[in-house]
Order: structure tokens, then sequence, then C-alpha cells
């Protein structure tokens, strides 16, 4: 296992520095790396960590969204309004319809086999776009009319309304029904989650103004705790709906509400452990793609998440329908929330492992998605902020 990890953290570290050196973001060089040393490659990991690979990428999210809540002012989120809502719904119901709509032409599924093609590959990554929001907030870059804190929010929820989705979908795949309460569980997970971090949040607030320490003591406590809200959505799952990402997110706005002098110094901890982090997370997601299925795959499965794509485009531009943001703004929103990554490596082989017939296609489709979005969406991101958004002071 030591091998292992001295080989993903020196090789995706190397590969993100040739990328960067290259102006390509670096996660597509940690990804690559992954590819290249899975075991559908040159079986360069050890079995070990394979198995605790989704643990690992976790961990990675945990720390990545406590960064964003520990950025995040309410204050700049509530000018957006309505479309920040809107985001966190309308783009991924338009891929799944542009799915619905296209995979029966295209590649002769039924309209559910499509529906749940639609559900893998409708969520948005949070690990590729969370890191590049929180840096044009510091950068200053759209700031003023609350883009990052738009996209991050939205990216946030979005993850959680598509997993339910999907979840609903393969129950209905494995027992013949869904019920409607299925579908309840979206707006209740959010406010619960929502809810719980909060209060965590206010606690934290309270202990840490009464008890001093070092600043490494707080991060290691915040993680801890956050570890610990993932463990009470397994534990409630069947009876409460809650997300734990959201709480871990929720968490540190409130930190950063009521709290702001601490909230600054933990970003910049977090920050640190985000160079690490992130560096495991791109490599074991590349480790979960299968060439031999994109390779595979031929040109209709790409035309169908280039299509789906578009229509997810067209859903972030039906949300800022009303707003003051100008053209290149929006079309800056639309590339923002395109890359796909974490979500899809976590949950595309699952149809396969359930012994469903569209079981491949449905691992396909997510291999290719997470090929073509994440360098679309990382690359589209770094290279136009500057071009299409306003620089606040």
């Amino acid at each position: 296992m030591l091998t292992s990890i001295a080989i993903i953290l020196l090789f995706g570290l190397g590969m993100g520095w040739i990328f960067s050196k290259l102006r390509l973001p670096g996660l597509l060089g940690m990804i690559l790396v992954g590819i290249i040393i899975s075991p559908n490659a040159l079986n360069l990991i050890d079995e070990s960590i394979l198995t605790i690979s989704g643990d690992l990428r976790q961990i990675a999210l945990v720390i990545i969204l406590t960064r964003a809540g520990l950025s995040l002012d309410l204050s700049d989120l509530k000018k957006v309004g309505r479309p920040a809502i809107m985001m966190c719904f309308v783009p991924a119901c338009a891929e799944m319809l542009g799915t619905i709509l296209l995979a029966p032409a295209l590649l002769h599924v039924s309209l559910f086999e499509a529906a749940l093609i639609g559900s893998v590959i409708a969520a948005v990554s949070p690990a590729v776009v969370v890191p590049r929001m929180i840096r044009l907030m510091e950068e200053g870059y759209g700031r003023r009319k609350g883009i990052p804190q738009l996209i991050l929010a939205g990216a946030s929820v979005d993850d959680v309304f598509v997993i339910v989705v999907f979840t609903a979908l393969t129950t209905l795949a494995a027992t013949g029904k869904v019920s409607a309460v299925s579908f309840t569980q979206i707006p209740v997970s959010i406010v619960s989650g929502v809810f719980l971090g909060a209060c965590v949040g206010m606690l934290f607030v309270q202990f840490f103004r009464k008890c001093h320490m070092r600043d490494s003591v707080k991060i290691l406590m915040i993680l801890s705790i956050s570890f610990l809200l993932l463990e009470v959505q397994n534990r409630l799952e069947g009876y409460l709906p809650v997300s734990g990402l959201l709480a871990i997110m929720s968490m540190g706005i409130v930190v950063k509400q009521r709290y702001d002098v601490l909230a600054l110094r933990l970003s910049v901890k977090y920050n640190k452990l985000w160079l690490g982090a992130e560096v495991v997370l791109f490599v074991l997601v590349g480790a979960t793609v299968d060439l031999n299925y994109a390779i595979s795959a031929g040109t209709l499965t790409i035309l169908l998440v280039i299509g789906a794509l578009a229509f997810r485009m067209l859903g972030v531009a039906l949300s800022l329908v009303g707003t003051e943001l100008s053209k290149k703004e929006r079309l800056f929103c639309m590339v923002a929330y395109t890359p796909k990554a974490t979500v899809q490596a976590a949950i595309g082989a699952i149809p396969l492992a359930m012994g469903l017939s569209c079981g491949t296609l449905v691992l396909t489709v997510a291999v290719l998605s997470i090929l073509i979005t994440a360098p679309f969406g990382a690359i589209g991101i770094d290279n136009l902020y500057k071009r299409l958004l306003e620089k606040t002071e």
C-alpha cells in the first residue's frame, strides 16, 4: 500500500506540474496518471488502495467542500437569489431530458435505460468546479455579481438531486416499483443537511471562542466531525434522508458568518490539505477509467455525451434568464457548469454490478463523460474567466 501511495503522489504531482507548465489544468495530468497505473493498464496500484478508493475520494471532497463553506459569504449569495436555486436543479434536469430524447435514437435503448444513463452523467463535479470558483472569489473575478458563489452553491446541491434520482431509478430496476416518497427525499435531505451543518457550525464557533488552541488542532477537530456527519447520513438512511456533504459545507458557511477571522485562517490550512487531497482524488478517478470501454464506445456514444452537455448548457442559460448577467458572464456560467468526474466514477459501475443489461453501456457513457467534460470544463474555466468576467478589487 505504501508503495502505491508513493506512486500516486509522486507521479500525480509530477504530471500535474508538467500539465500546468503546458498551460493545461493539472488535474488532467493526474487523471492520466490514474489511467496509466490502473489495473486496466500497468496495474501499479495495490488492491488494498482500490478497495478504499471510494473513502479516499470522499475525504478529498470533504476537504474541498469545507474549504468552499469557509469562503462562501451568504450576503453575496443572497444577491443572486432565484437563479441560485434554479442552478441546483434545472441544468441537471435538462441534461437528463436531453439524454432521454437522444439515447433511444443514437444507441437504441429503452426510455428507462436512457433515463438511467442520464441520471449517471447529469451530476457536475464539485472537485473540479469548487477549487476554481474559490480561486475566482479570491482574485475578485465575477464576485460583484456573485457568479462564483452561484456556481459553487449550485454544484453542491446538484449532486444531491442527481444521486437521489439515480437511486430511485436503480430501485425501480431492481424491484420493479418506485414510490413518490423517493423523490421527497430530495428537499428533505437538503434541508436536514443544511440544518444539521448549521447547528454543528454554531457549536464550533462557541467552542473556539471560549477554548483557545492551535489552528492545526481545530482543523483536526473539524475534519473528524465532518467524517462523523457522513456517518450520520449513512446511519439515518432509510429513516431520515440527510446530505452529509451539504451539512459539511453549511458548517463552514456558519463559521465564516459568525467567526470570519478564524475562517480566513482555517482556509489557508485547508488550501494546504487540498494540495495532497487533489492528487489522490484525481489519480483515483483516473484509475476507475477503463479505456477499453471508451475505445469501444463508438461515435454515437460520444455524440450522446456532447448532445446531453448541450442540453445542460441550455438549462444553465434558462436558469439565468432575468438576471443582470451579461452575455459573456452567462457563457462563462454555461462552460463552468459542465465538468464531470467524481460522481460518475462513484456510481457509473453500479448498474453493471446489479446485472442490468444496460450496465456496460452506462459505464461506457460515464467513462466518456469524464474524459470529455472534465478537460473541457477545466480548460474552459481556466482560460475564459479573465476574458469573460469583471474583476472587482
